[in-house]
């Protein structure tokens, strides 16, 4: 743009058009869930409390530093694990979380033009990003959840062993005696416990010590320096049956608890299609093998269609997931 000054020389103004901002990631959220095909998939899964889990959504988008530095696709697509299995993702009801990873993933090396470096071989040249991604892991209560559902279940039952409690292990039968007297608060070991309507009734048991090599050798979130020594430590902490924390790190015990129960029940228990799908998009978990373990094709959700378009950067209201002790699907 150029304007002429006082004695008729044209001058370039230094004021330029104002470019219209870049959406900001929870508006593209908010866009894509108010997509007809995205709130078709949840409707279906939740029929009319889908309009509620959406809420439930932007909150945990909102109230996650971390997930905001993920896709909104991903994001979405993660939550919709969750919402066909009909399990809440409010952190303080346990039963599912959609949780961010800092990941290392193999990309093209661009040059300044954009375009990918080509090697001596012909090959484009590749290196490594670290990309947060996010990821759809289940709770030990949203395991007890879907095993209730399944109406197999007469009693299904899982906590910490303190000091004490084990009297007797029959190895030859696998049953368990936790009738010993507790002789102090600290926890050895962790169990599941379940009963079929058929009488059929099965026990685990794993100590501490145990459940520190499990973490170790399985889970993806650990460090290499994180030792078996240092993840024992952790089980001196104090167990919070509604802790809001996640992980191995940030809650030993409930990850321990869950352990038991996903062991157990993926060898010995009665698995209904909800409980097979979860097995399957847990991550947690998801390198271990067991025989018993069945195989389901990963369900996938067509996000693809969405279209995007600049919205408005007022905050639309939003719904509170409700925070009953049960999920209110």
């Amino acid at each position: 743009m150029t304007q002429e000054n006082s004695s008729g020389t044209q001058v370039v103004s230094t004021q330029s058009k104002k470019m219209p901002a870049q959406a900001k990631k929870i508006d593209v959220l908010k866009t894509m869930l108010n997509a007809p095909s995205v709130m078709e998939q949840f409707k279906n899964a939740l029929s009319k409390n889908a309009s509620t889990f959406v809420a439930s959504i932007i909150d945990l988008y909102n109230s996650d530093s971390n997930l905001q530095l993920c896709e909104p696709k991903a994001v979405v697509a993660e939550c919709l694990k969750a919402a066909v299995l009909k399990l809440p993702i409010n952190k303080a009801l346990g039963y599912a979380f959609i949780i961010p990873f800092n990941n290392s993933k193999k990309v093209d090396d661009l040059d300044e033009k954009g375009k990918p470096k080509i090697g001596s071989d012909g090959k484009p040249i590749q290196k490594y990003i670290k990309v947060m991604e996010p990821t759809f892991q289940l709770g030990y209560k949203g395991y007890i959840q879907l095993a209730e559902r399944s109406n197999q279940y007469r009693t299904i039952n899982a906590d910490v062993v303190f000091d004490g409690e084990v009297r007797k292990v029959n190895k030859l039968t696998g049953e368990i005696a936790f009738d010993g007297e507790k002789k102090s608060d600290k926890i050895i070991g962790y169990f599941c416990y379940f009963e079929l309507l058929n009488c059929f009734s099965k026990t685990l048991y794993m100590t501490v010590e145990q459940m520190a090599t499990h973490a170790k050798r399985y889970s993806k979130g650990l460090k290499k320096e994180t030792t078996v020594e240092s993840l024992m430590k952790l089980a001196e902490l104090p167990f919070s049956a509604d802790s809001k924390t996640v992980g191995w790190l940030g809650n030993f015990h409930g990850m321990a608890i869950k352990t038991v129960i996903r062991n157990l029940l993926s060898k010995y228990g009665y698995l209904s299609i909800e409980m097979q799908q979860a097995f399957e998009n847990d991550v947690e978990g998801a390198e271990e093998h067991t025989d018993a373990m069945p195989t389901m094709g990963t369900q996938r959700f067509d996000v693809s269609d969405v279209s995007f378009e600049e919205v408005s950067n007022t905050s639309a209201n939003t719904a509170t997931a409700s925070n009953e002790n049960k999920p209110g699907f």
